[in-house]
């Protein structure tokens, strides 16, 4: 998979790092891929087997289970680590690659991974 991207900018120079990420980070159906994507006031996680190109699990703080959350967005992102390890052990998925999405492994993006790895999943 060849992705030419150009130009300037933070989102693009982010597209950039996704796509040398994803020439090593490929989703099997043993291991399949959490995805992390980032904006400004929302986290969303998905897992993915790239080999049929479907998505297994997904949860975001945009879904029901977040209706009336209190707390920070660090917080947030948190538990949605947590509630989409809930939701690939029911599923049965153990272990999965993470995607951080061309984002640093830092802040929200690391929260997600550290409540995967609280709800029992291994990264």
């Amino acid at each position: 998979m060849t992705v030419k991207i150009f130009g300037k900018g933070k989102t693009v120079a982010r597209l950039r790092r996704h796509a040398r990420l994803r020439k090593h980070i490929n989703g099997t159906a043993q291991r399949p891929r959490l995805v992390v994507t980032r904006s400004n006031r929302h986290m969303v996680a998905q897992i993915v087997d790239d080999t049929k190109g479907t998505t297994l699990v997904s949860e975001s703080t945009i879904t029901h289970d977040f209706d009336g959350f209190k707390g920070t967005k660090t917080e947030a992102a948190q538990k949605v680590g947590e509630l989409i390890a809930k939701k690939a052990k029911d599923a049965g998925i153990d272990s999965v690659v993470f995607d951080r999405g061309g984002n640093k492994y830092h802040g929200r993006v690391a929260a997600v991974a550290e409540g995967a790895r609280q709800g029992g999943l291994a990264l």
